[in-house]
């Protein structure tokens, strides 16, 4: 557990954030700003709060009541840079093993690097930088690792290159992680814990899913980063359509391309400005998922948008639409509905593992 309490003014700025961040990884999203990269500095210790404490378990690395400060050479941290900042001179293997050595074999697996090792860091594209920066900062055998904005100088090919090996990480290296972004592509993919900062403050926090379902999120996320996240299998492939089955607690959804083998865990966002509402199963129409949902929540924004949470089985969604259509269709909570998403509208950076 990483628990982060702290204030600090820098110019007319001020910090002033409050979190805890359990196992896994926990995406710290704002707009550029809001404090992000002020908190993981403070963290890291390249910063020092006005007031405060963080720790990591049993670990304190900063109270300022009790005035102590640990240097950020003692406190077991990895950082990851937008920029891999890897040395020009040295190879890849020596560029790892600056950071250290421990897990060497195992976190040159992980990552992919075995065929890398004797290249030069010029030689190397964007991703496969990002990826030596990353083994680097793994083989300090750190108690926290730290990336901020580590995929935002990459284009799209090169974040869908290296978004797999984030992925496995994830799942295969035991320790926290703190990952700031503002692309919720990227944040949905990741992220097991949510906290949303917003002039620096923290305005809402907690698991993943139940933070993107909610309606009142809407406005702090924004109206296209607001939709639901769900974990799905692969229940089969239809080799002639070019479409792969998945299986959730609220139904089947029926995806683009080959997305895994059967059984396989796939985790989806699906945009809430892209879910369709009807009072009544349609017909005769081109979208190949509909879901019978129950309606647990709705906000007016200050706009002309309605969000409308929606729950699926055990899962849940969100829909934006308009107040006057909401209006006309007299939408009400536990209201039995059906939610309509097209298989195209899911984009491949919406769908991770």
């Amino acid at each position: 557990m990483i628990s982060v309490a702290i204030k600090k003014q820098l110019g007319g700025f001020a910090l002033d954030a409050s979190f805890e961040a359990p196992a896994g990884v926990t995406a710290i999203f704002g707009a550029s700003g809001s404090g992000k990269t002020t908190v993981v500095n403070a963290v890291a210790g390249l910063l020092t709060p006005a007031a405060g404490r963080i720790s990591v378990g049993d670990v304190v690395l900063f109270d300022h009541e009790k005035r102590r400060d640990l240097p950020p050479q003692q406190r077991r941290i990895g950082y990851v840079f937008q920029d891999a900042r890897l040395f020009p001179h040295m190879s890849v293997l020596r560029n790892l093993r600056f950071g250290g050595t421990y897990d060497e074999a195992r976190i040159i697996e992980v990552l992919g690097l075995g065929d890398l090792l004797e290249r030069m860091p010029a030689g190397l594209s964007g991703g496969e930088q990002q990826r030596v920066a990353l083994g680097r900062a793994l083989m300090c055998n750190p108690q926290l690792l730290l990336m901020d904005e580590p995929l935002a100088a990459l284009d799209g090919a090169r974040k869908a290159e290296i978004l797999p090996y984030f992925e496995r990480l994830r799942d295969d290296v035991k320790i926290p992680i703190l990952y700031v972004s503002h692309d919720m592509s990227e944040v949905a993919r990741l992220a097991t814990t949510l906290v949303v900062m917003d002039a620096g403050k923290v305005v809402i926090q907690g698991p993943l899913g139940q933070v993107l379902s909610q309606p009142q999120a809407v406005p702090l996320l924004g109206v296209r980063a607001a939709g639901a996240v769900i974990e799905t299998k692969v229940a089969g492939r239809l080799l002639d359509d070019g479409l792969t089955e998945l299986l959730f607690s609220g139904g089947r959804l029926m995806m683009p391309g080959i997305l895994g083998v059967l059984g396989q865990s796939v985790r989806i966002r699906i945009p809430a400005q892209d879910v369709i509402l009807a009072t009544e199963k349609p017909k005769g129409m081109s979208a190949l998922n509909v879901l019978p949902v129950t309606i647990t929540q709705i906000s007016q924004g200050r706009g002309p948008g309605v969000a409308v949470g929606l729950q699926a089985g055990k899962d849940h969604l969100l829909a934006r639409v308009t107040r006057r259509s909401a209006q006309r269709m007299e939408l009400a909570v536990g209201q039995n509905i059906f939610a309509i998403i097209k298989a195209t509208a899911v984009g491949p950076e919406d769908i991770g593992r």
